[in-house]
């Protein structure tokens, strides 16, 4: 089958969907493979290292006119209508858009959305959203680093002793769990909250004290447990008393990282106003859930999307896509993630054979044949 892999417009966005690695497999597996021109240029990949593994380099009609298209985000309208009827669509396509659904169904796009995976042992290897927010979590404590007017590390020093930083990490998903094994390098002292008891275990594992808010009820506990691997909402009253354990913890530290977030819905509150203004001055606050919550803010209501804003002498830092400052390897685990998923949708014989018995596959599938297969309450 032809293969082809856009170039990324949205702004900010310096990813791409495959890179050479992932495009040589493509080929030795019977695929002809088309690269837009410079697609892969802000991930450190050149068109002639596409090139030298067999690719061919062409327009944006080029590789939109493939029978499948590899894209990191959901096409934009004008990318959209340049999809032939009855290809296929793969990348991060927002589940939960039912607008953007509708208008690929209306072009005749069989459209999957890698995000909708299941989170289960055999889908891991195509788990988009795990291997993005590994890098995220990872950037964010650098970007936390280099923002801070002071050392990560304890020195002691002719001139005297520096006390090492003190990071609060808030959400220990993937992203918080690689944020705390990054802070831990650098040598800071670190504390971590989440919801799910499960996490506790993993956090101290990697050299965090765990931060617990006490269950007051079976309720609560039967929510923390969450779904999937996801957090659910938890209850007002267990609300407030995180949100004064944490107003505590963060009066203490020197960086808070928040990183919650729950598919389909808003990012929760974890980090309030008042609690900002009540940090030290010179605290840096890396708000990974930016944009997606009310006004471009995140898990801190003061947050703005793609800036950085200071209250108080606090900075908060909004950035929205902290994986694309990783482009190279994000491409490359992304990419990977792609490959392994586009296995179950073609056969030996590369061709396109989509099961509809098969888990993974059917959770993925937003739309086919013209209809919106997935549709959000």
């Amino acid at each position: 089958m032809r293969i082809g892999v856009p170039l990324e417009t949205r702004p900010g966005e310096t990813r791409v969907a495959a890179t050479p690695e992932t495009v040589k497999k493509l080929i030795s597996q019977g695929h002809s493979v088309v690269i837009q021109k410079d697609a892969g240029v802000h991930a450190s990949q050149p068109d002639s290292a596409y090139e030298a593994v067999g690719a061919s380099v062409g327009s944006a009609a080029d590789a939109f006119g493939a029978e499948i298209v590899l894209k990191v985000r959901a096409p934009e309208a004008a990318e959209l209508k340049q999809i032939k009827s009855g290809s296929v669509l793969i990348g991060m396509l927002d589940p939960f858009d039912n607008d953007n659904i509708a208008a690929m169904a209306a072009q005749g796009v069989t459209a999957f959305s890698l995000e909708a995976a299941p989170r289960t042992t055999r889908a891991q290897s195509m788990d988009v959203l795990s291997s993005q927010a590994n890098i995220a979590g990872y950037k964010a404590v650098m970007i936390a680093a280099n923002e801070y007017q002071r050392f990560m590390p304890m020195l002691m020093t002719a001139a005297g002793t520096v006390k090492a930083a003190r990071v609060l990490i808030l959400g220990a998903g993937v992203a918080g769990l690689q944020a705390i094994a990054t802070a831990k390098r650098l040598g800071a002292v670190i504390e971590a909250s989440d919801v799910r008891p499960a996490a506790k275990e993993q956090i101290e594992s990697l050299g965090a004290k765990f931060v617990d808010v006490p269950y007051e009820t079976d309720e609560e506990r039967e929510i923390a447990q969450g779904v999937g691997g996801y957090a659910r909402p938890m209850p007002e009253a267990w609300m407030k008393r995180q949100a004064a354990l944490v107003a505590e913890r963060a009066q203490q530290a020197d960086i808070v990282i928040t990183t919650a977030l729950i598919p389909g819905r808003k990012p929760p509150v974890l980090l309030h106003s008042d609690t900002v203004t009540n940090m030290k001055p010179g605290s840096i606050v890396i708000d990974i859930a930016a944009g997606r919550g009310d006004n471009g803010s995140g898990n801190c209501p003061l947050t703005q999307a793609d800036k950085i804003v200071q209250v108080n002498g606090v900075k908060i830092v909004g950035y929205t896509n902290l994986a694309s400052m990783v482009a190279a390897d994000a491409s490359a685990l992304y990419s990977r993630n792609l490959i392994d998923f586009m296995k179950l949708i073609v056969d030996k014989d590369a061709k396109l054979l989509i099961p509809t018995d098969d888990d993974i596959v059917t959770a993925c599938l937003m739309c086919r044949d013209g209809q919106a297969v997935r549709k959000n309450s």
